[in-house]
Order: C-alpha cells, then sequence, then structure tokens
C-alpha cells in the first residue's frame, strides 16, 4: 500500500505503519483509522480497496510530506530573517528553546571536537 509516495509495510499493523509518512504519529494514525471506521489491529495486506481509499483520502486532507517539511524550513527561514531570539539560535545551530549549553546539547551542535593541550611541540635539533 502507498500513500504519498511513502510504502506502508505491509507485516505491521496499519496503525504502526501509518507512522511511516512524515507528518503523522501515532495518535493522529489512531484517529485517521477511528475516523474511517477501520480496526487499528489490521494489516495494510488485508485491508479492502474502499477502505485504503478512504485512508488515502483522510490522509491528503492533511499537511504532509514535502509540503510540511517545506512549511517547517519557510518558518526557521522567517525566524532568521526577521533576525529574531529563536532564529539567532537557529542560525548558530544551538538549542532554541531555552536548554544548557555549557554541557549537553550534542544533537544540535554535532559530534564533540576534540582538542590537543593548545601547546606546540619544541623541535629537537
Amino acid at each position: 500500500m502507498r500513500i504519498s509516495g511513502i510504502t506502508i509495510p505491509d507485516k505491521k499493523r496499519i496503525e504502526y505503519g501509518l507512522t511511516a509518512v512524515y507528518g503523522i504519529g501515532l495518535s493522529k494514525s489512531q484517529e485517521l483509522l477511528d475516523k474511517a471506521k477501520i480496526d487499528r489491529a489490521v494489516k495494510p495486506a488485508d485491508l479492502s480497496a474502499d477502505q485504503e481509499n478512504s485512508i488515502r483520502k483522510l490522509v491528503e486532507e492533511r499537511t504532509i510530506e514535502g509540503e510540511l517539511r517545506r512549511e517547517v524550513s519557510g518558518n526557521i527561514k522567517r525566524l532568521k530573517d526577521i533576525k529574531s531570539y529563536r532564529g539567532s539560535r537557529h542560525s548558530k545551530k544551538l538549542p532554541s528553546r531555552g536548554q544548557r549549553t555549557k554541557t549537553n546539547s550534542r544533537t544540535l551542535k554535532g559530534a564533540k571536537k576534540t582538542m590537543g593541550s593548545g601547546k606546540k611541540k619544541l623541535d629537537k635539533k
């Protein structure tokens, strides 16, 4: 089963398979299945064509995948352009929600850059 160019795994339950689509988490997946009146434990391979279409229709009403990624990056770009505090934190690749940075925040900063002692070795002549 494919939705918006994403292949939904056939061997997983449909509620977990839908989370493969960017912008749909577990709670949204469950909400969509409840609206479509489809059992959450069903596997995508066992769905009928009309059930697939109802899921596809509900998913396409939401902002997902490329469109959502563009929207998020556009929001970050706007923050940078207006030179807000949050935008400057994004530019410097630092946390923007008040977390400490003396230690931790390795996800945004990237891997540690190790340095030597700072002393240069003397050449022996």
